[in-house]
């Protein structure tokens, strides 16, 4: 268990180091600086600790998951769908400025995980809650990315 635990910490915290790449720069230019935003963006700050939570439970439900599946090759094709998307949406975002696109690739992940959340929840059961907060996390963050779109 442990040695899966870390297995996916490390691909998790891989995905935010090279979305973090992209973020610093995009978050303090002109662009995303003067764009209207949600007047429910959270701070700054609360990205860091959301992203670092959400990778952390992650990695428990992943690790807790495979082996309790049947399809593991499904499993593990759902998890690098969702790495490869989550690990774009900040390039797309931020240093393409593709906003339109961001959210498809945003709501991509949000059905990727949703997969995760309900079809497995059977195999898990309680423990399913381990994904919760990516979950959520992704419907607010798609709530953001929308209301740029839309107001601007």
């Amino acid at each position: 268990m442990l040695k899966r635990v870390f297995l996916f910490l490390v691909l998790n915290f891989s995905a935010l180091g090279i979305g973090s790449l992209y973020t610093t720069a995009g978050v303090s230019s002109d662009w995303y600086q003067t764009l209207n935003k949600a007047p429910w963006t959270p701070p700054g700050w609360m990205f860091g600790v959301a992203w670092t939570t959400i990778m952390i439970c992650f990695a428990i439900y992943m690790a807790l998951l495979i082996p309790k599946t049947d399809n593991r090759k499904k499993i593990i094709g759902l998890f690098v769908i969702q790495w490869v998307l989550n690990t774009s949406w900040n390039p797309i975002f931020f240093y393409l400025q593709q906003t339109v696109l961001g959210l498809f690739v945003i709501l991509s992940l949000t059905s990727i995980v949703s997969i995760f959340l309900f079809q497995y929840r059977k195999n898990l059961q309680l423990n399913s809650l381990w994904i919760a907060p990516y979950f959520i996390w992704l419907l607010i963050a798609s709530s953001l990315n929308a209301y740029i779109i839309l107001m601007n």
